[in-house]
């Protein structure tokens, strides 16, 4: 397999709009090199009787489902607060909003 050029890392720089140095287009041409050879090394070790997967273990759903309890009546909530208005804690004004 052909390694990756330094022309071809200063044509991705150049579609990312990064600026590189000639030093920098060496040194990523050698990183970019090392991570496709090992991608390609984990291509074939997969074969036609590995399925595809999303994740190394299987996943289940650890949410809990949604029961009503009894909770606090807003006046109860609201006892504490500093402000409300309209059952609803009043808060400064931030912004300049209206």
């Amino acid at each position: 397999m052909a390694g990756i050029t330094r022309e071809e890392v200063a044509h991705l720089a150049r579609l990312a709009r990064l600026e590189l140095k000639g030093e920098e287009l060496d040194h990523f041409a050698g990183q970019l090199d090392d991570i496709i050879g090992a991608v390609a090394r984990v291509s074939e070790v997969a074969d036609q009787d590995v399925p595809p997967t999303s994740h190394p273990l299987p996943l289940t759903n650890v949410m809990r489902a949604d029961e009503v309890r009894p909770s606090l009546t807003p006046e109860q909530a609201l006892s504490g607060a500093p402000a409300q208005e309209q059952q609803r804690f009043k808060v400064p004004q931030i912004l300049g909003e209206d």
